[in-house]
């Protein structure tokens, strides 16, 4: 039994394990998948990195892009050319409005009454008119008696001289005689010089001719007058939308020439994008332009570059840079470029939103 037990245990300690096909069989995949993943990685990410690299390569120099631009539209500030306190308002904020709409009235009521002051002024030139052709008529009858009456002192001077030769009158009688056809005479001027006056005041000038000057000047007032009671009434230029309306309140005091409305234009809007200087030496007018928007992701619509700027955004700012310093640091400027777009857009473009334009330098929009 002693000797049994030692074999027993001997036999136990050296039993050996055999491996099944369960144990094996998994470690055969993973390292065949090993097997294949290691030219993967070698090979495969080199020609994807090739594959991305060689694509910016060939397409991406056909091309430039920026997102330093923004859609514009045409705008009309509307002013009144009459000063008055707006006595109706016809719109309101965003609401569309045509050509020949009524945007506001200003008080009609003191350019009524300076229509009625001009109107009387006509009257009375026109009767001034009539007065001065009487006072004509008249002054041509004072020169006929201006000379019956010279005719008279001349026949009575020469009776007085021929009696002055006999001796039957005295020298006061003769020297009266002389003094009243002296008389005579200038009267006769007088009443010519009156009468060259009389055809002076109806006479028209070079600048009206056939109208008495008075009268042309009043009704030029009242023409003047008409027009401003025309303009109490302010009318939109043209279609589009009303913006800025804040100060469009009944009984605002109107100023002439200050801006009271704002209408954006619904004319096709245009992008003005913001180009780095160094983009330009490819780009030419009508080169093909995508446009997509930040307001509208997934919309892009087609363009074309119409225009590019004539001088920098720097150029014309309130204050353009001097670099005419000891500190003077090199910056890239931005040129603006006007993109037309070519498509209608689905959604309404709004003055003012961002926008981002590549332009295509060959080839069509894509």
């Amino acid at each position: 039994m002693a000797d049994a037990d030692p074999k027993i245990e001997k036999s136990e300690e050296t039993k050996i394990t055999i491996p099944t096909e369960e144990t094996t069989a998994p470690e055969a995949p993973a390292k065949a998948k090993r097997s294949l993943l290691r030219p993967l990685l070698m090979f495969g990410v080199p020609a994807i990195l090739l594959a991305v690299v060689g694509y910016f390569y060939f397409t991406g120099g056909n091309s430039v892009s920026t997102d330093n631009a923004y859609v514009q539209q045409d705008k009309s500030s509307v002013s009144t050319d009459v000063a008055g306190r707006i006595v109706y308002v016809g719109v309101k904020e965003n609401q569309a409005v045509k050509a020949g709409d009524v945007l506001f009235r200003i008080d009609p009521e003191p350019y009524k009454i300076a229509v009625a002051q001009a109107q009387a002024a006509i009257a009375a030139a026109q009767v001034q008119l009539n007065t001065d052709q009487v006072s004509a008529q008249g002054k041509g009858a004072d020169i006929q008696a201006a000379q019956d009456a010279i005719q008279n002192a001349q026949e009575n001077y020469e009776r007085q001289a021929a009696l002055m030769k006999q001796g039957f009158t005295t020298r006061a009688n003769f020297q009266s005689a002389e003094h009243a056809l002296e008389q005579a005479r200038a009267q006769l001027l007088n009443a010519q010089a009156s009468a060259s006056e009389a055809r002076a005041k109806l006479a028209t000038g070079a600048a009206v001719p056939g109208e008495n000057p008075a009268i042309a000047a009043a009704r030029v007032q009242l023409d003047k007058a008409l027009l401003d009671l025309q303009r109490t009434t302010v009318v939109a230029p043209v279609n589009g939308i009303v913006s800025q309306t804040k100060s469009l309140q009944v009984g605002q005091q109107m100023i002439t020439g200050l801006a009271a409305v704002t209408i954006v234009s619904d004319k096709p809007a245009w992008v003005d994008a913001n180009f780095k200087e160094t983009d330009l030496n490819r780009m030419r007018v009508g080169q093909c332009a995508m446009v997509s928007f930040d307001a509208y992701p997934g919309l892009d619509l087609k363009g074309h570059v119409e225009s590019m700027g004539a001088g920098t955004g720097s150029e014309f700012s309130v204050l353009p840079a001097q670099n005419a310093n000891g500190n003077w640091v090199k910056v890239t400027q931005r040129v603006p470029v006007r993109i037309a777009i070519d498509e209608k857009s689905p959604r309404a473009l709004i003055a003012g939103i961002s926008a981002d334009v590549k332009v295509i330098f060959k080839g069509a929009c894509k």
